[in-house]
């Protein structure tokens, strides 16, 4: 790939892929889009006009955008039920995947898309943008210094006072799977494991609630949501011990009467420092006997995060290292094995919650 661009094929030419993927990837020089696919002709035309090479081509069918043998990366980017046997089609037609979070509906379909990984030995990629986010790698740098010494508390926490998503299949639990939880709680979860490096849950006791789902004073940042298409929970919540010993508190939701409402972020407790992310990114520790907290400025001009582009969005820097993993032959970043924890562990709490008893991970 030394002297080509790699090229990419979109499948799902939705919310998410015009949001994220497609103009983070066009200022990606290394690529070019060269086939977009979706259900819906008329976003894939759209999708290929304004983020397409000339005489991009438009599909209906995913698999006859599959049979294209010079496309070299897919993303997938539709909705949740279809992202494993979609990613699994096209793994074995020879692409490398990026899949959009989470990796799937449940363990057992993510668990095929990693077989599928191992099987064709190509790369696969699930899309954690929050992992490249400014503070984001400057707290997993400290961690990997050692930095906060051994991390055995943590809290996940993705909150929205009042921010249903309205559009799409958002509140459509055959769809998706689940509400806030699998949305953007799996964005906090995967942004704490990766920070502990701590990918062995033990048990897991959850939570979920559909206390204003059937509202009608709704106050929603998108616009009123319709309370019988509102199949998904509101609001839920996980306590996580693993191997180790480690706890993590999970807190996810789109509508809660919170003031303290933050979203895809994490805090961490080792046995050296702390960290959080209520006010931007904070360490504190001790110090010479005394309380200290460190306040990184990443507006400064030397930020180690962002030494070859400055300027870039986490979802910009996600796509570039996504392709020079694939250009490179490197693993991603983001592993589907990790990802795949994700999976296993928000699944977990779904099944607590059905059940009221804790959950026992293999």
């Amino acid at each position: 790939m030394e002297n080509t661009k790699t090229r990419v094929g979109i499948i799902g030419c939705g919310g998410i892929a015009n949001g994220k993927h497609m103009p983070a990837l066009k200022k990606v020089a290394d690529c070019e889009m060269v086939a977009f696919c979706d259900i819906v002709p008329e976003r894939a035309e759209q999708a290929a006009e304004k983020y397409g090479t000339e005489g991009a081509k438009i599909y209906t069918d995913y698999k006859e955008l599959l049979k294209d043998e010079s496309i070299d990366v897919v993303h997938v980017c539709t909705p949740n039920r279809s992202h494993s046997f979609i990613t699994v089609d096209a793994l074995e037609a020879g692409k490398h995947v990026m899949c959009e979070k989470p990796m799937a509906i449940n363990s057992a379909e993510a668990k095929k898309m990693l077989d599928a990984a191992a099987r064709t030995g190509k790369l696969l990629t699930i899309g954690y943008q929050s992992r490249f986010r400014a503070d984001s790698t400057f707290l997993k740098q400290e961690a990997e210094a050692g930095t906060f010494g051994d991390i055995y508390y943590a809290k996940a926490t993705a909150l929205r006072r009042r921010a249903v998503p309205t559009w799409g299949v958002f509140l459509n639990e055959e769809e998706q799977g689940g509400g806030p939880l699998i949305d953007i709680g799996t964005h906090a979860l995967d942004l704490t494991l990766w920070t502990m490096n701590n990918y062995k849950p033990k048990y897991c006791v959850g939570t979920t609630y559909h206390k204003l789902n059937k509202d009608t004073n709704q106050g929603n940042a998108w616009g009123c949501w319709d309370p019988e298409k509102f199949t998904v929970e509101d609001s839920a919540f996980g306590f996580i011990v693993m191997e180790n010993g480690a706890t993590i508190v999970l807190e996810s939701a789109w509508a809660l009467n919170t003031l303290d409402y933050r979203e895809a972020v994490t805090s961490v407790c080792g046995t050296l420092a702390g960290a959080d992310m209520i006010d931007g990114l904070r360490i504190n520790g001790i110090r010479n006997n005394v309380q200290y907290t460190l306040q990184p400025d990443f507006k400064g001009s030397g930020a180690a995060f962002n030494d070859s582009k400055r300027g870039e969005t986490a979802a910009e820097r996600e796509a570039r290292l996504w392709i020079a993993a694939v250009r490179g032959g490197e693993a991603p970043i983001t592993k589907p094995e990790q990802a795949y924890c994700v999976t296993r562990i928000l699944e977990g709490i779904y099944e607590s919650a059905k059940t009221g008893k804790p959950y026992y991970f293999d």
